[in-house]
């Protein structure tokens, strides 16, 4: 498969109460190309991925509401948008306008990320963003349909990157990567949400071999 197929594939899938950044538009925040611009986006990330030694995939759960569902990028708020493409120099526009909104575990995983020099790509069990009934910008955890359709394609983008490790970035992910990681190692990492920033930094840290930071 090829990252264009992936992509395209990716656009086209469809589920109820849950926002696919790589083919619906957001009314509110999103430029009029928004959609085109962020599928075109992963489509460049992953080709530059797979012009190198892949460190590690980090997988988090799903794409939340002030961050993945607005770039594209796992991970990955408004406020890292560029610093994220600038790891794999590339250059983009911004998909939303306005100010740029930042995120929590966003900030968390840049903030490491800004201290690791190796190439390390992001992702989520489920690569869309799930929300409450009537309430767009709202988060809730994909429910069993959303998380296999989520393993299959994570499982593509393994095939495709080939990388030496995964980063579990909490339970969802370490549960998902377990049954489809075969002999690529798997290291499960807190999430950096809900008081576990300190854990998550100190794992992150160990597995890259970081000098202790500041204590968050």
């Amino acid at each position: 498969m090829t990252p264009a197929k992936f992509v395209e594939q990716l656009s086209s899938i469809r589920f109820e109460n849950s926002f696919n950044p790589y083919n619906d538009k957001c009314s509110r925040h999103d430029r009029d190309d928004a959609p085109r611009q962020r599928a075109l986006t992963l489509q460049r990330l992953i080709e530059r991925a797979q012009r190198v030694e892949v460190d590690s995939l980090w997988v988090g759960r799903d794409l939340g509401h002030r961050g993945g569902r607005r770039t594209g990028l796992a991970l990955t708020d408004d406020v890292h948008f560029h610093a994220h493409l600038n790891r794999w120099q590339i250059e983009m526009e911004r998909p939303t306008i306005g100010r740029p909104l930042p995120e929590r575990t966003a900030g968390a995983v840049w903030d490491l990320l800004a201290r690791i020099d190796r190439p390390i790509f992001l992702w989520n069990v489920f690569p869309f963003h799930p929300h409450l009934p009537g309430d767009t910008f709202s988060n809730r955890t994909h429910n069993a349909k959303e998380r296999d359709s989520g393993i299959a394609i994570l499982s593509q983008l393994i095939a495709l990157l080939r990388p030496r490790r995964l980063i579990a970035v909490g339970n969802d992910s370490e549960k998902a990567l377990i049954q489809i990681a075969d002999k690529v190692p798997v290291i499960k990492v807190r999430h950096p949400s809900y008081g576990g920033q300190r854990d998550f930094s100190n794992s992150i840290s160990d597995a890259f071999g970081l000098a202790a930071g500041p204590l968050l």
